[in-house]
């Protein structure tokens, strides 16, 4: 695994044992977020199902979803979201969690919840204007409104539009392409870049300067900085380990 991207191929219930294994992992790099089912990404949550639950188990329900999506978040490695069909609601959501999105142009990526009449409840309304901004964040949850990749990477909710391709894994190949990017370089240094911006974001210039510097001093003693700067004096291509 230390040279090639983990997929995650499930819907809405990502195995929590899963995201621990991933979590415990050093030899993990990245992680890619996709669907086997062609056209679906994920489509949230079983209405049927939610529909049969009785009022005192909705809340448990949502949160047991905002909790897991929450530890995607908090994963320390990259994770890209390979778009290749819809990703709605919760879908959405899974997708807001990861650090990178890919998006088909097929794709139909949408928080529409307040058709029925409830809001997105798994972290779309926290993640979603941190991503693109609070005013348009709230004319596309307002109005339910689903857009296609294209739209998407306008509004910067994706991160890259592909064509969709006969095969309808356009999203997932060009995912593939950026973690290969991703993979070779320092390990632990892409974890502490991934800390320094995520808790960054959330303060004050002054505080975030604070966070990068203590983030730049747990690389300061890695083997993988010596082995760095040794392969770039001796014109190599450097070989990191995660130490």
């Amino acid at each position: 695994m230390s040279d090639r991207p983990f997929s995650s191929t499930d819907t809405l219930s990502i195995p929590s044992f899963s995201v621990e294994d991933i979590k415990k992992n050093n030899k993990v790099r990245s992680l890619i977020i996709c669907s086997l089912v062609p056209g679906i990404f994920c489509a949230g949550a079983d209405l049927k199902e939610r529909a049969k639950m009785h009022q005192s188990e909705v809340g448990p329900f949502v949160s047991k979803a905002r909790a897991l999506i929450t530890e995607l978040g908090n994963l320390p490695i990259p994770t890209i979201a390979a778009i290749d069909g819809a990703a709605l609601g919760g879908g959405l959501e899974i997708a807001l969690a990861c650090d990178i999105r890919i998006a088909s142009n097929t794709a139909k990526m949408g928080l529409v919840e307040t058709k029925l009449a409830i809001i997105p409840g798994a972290g779309g309304t926290q993640r979603l204007p941190r991503v693109i901004g609070a005013s348009l964040a709230k004319e596309l949850i307002f109005a339910a409104r689903v857009v296609d990749g294209t739209e998407a990477c306008r509004l910067g909710l994706a991160n890259h539009s592909v064509e969709q391709n006969s095969c309808g894994d356009a999203a997932y190949l060009r995912a593939l392409e950026l973690a290969r990017e991703i993979n070779p370089q320092g390990p632990i240094a892409i974890r502490m870049a991934k800390l320094a911006i995520n808790q960054g974001i959330e303060v004050d210039l002054s505080t975030g300067l604070a966070i990068e510097e203590a983030c730049y001093a747990q690389v300061i003693p890695t083997k993988d900085r010596l082995e760095g700067l040794s392969a770039f004096k001796e014109k190599r291509r450097p070989h990191f380990k995660g130490e």
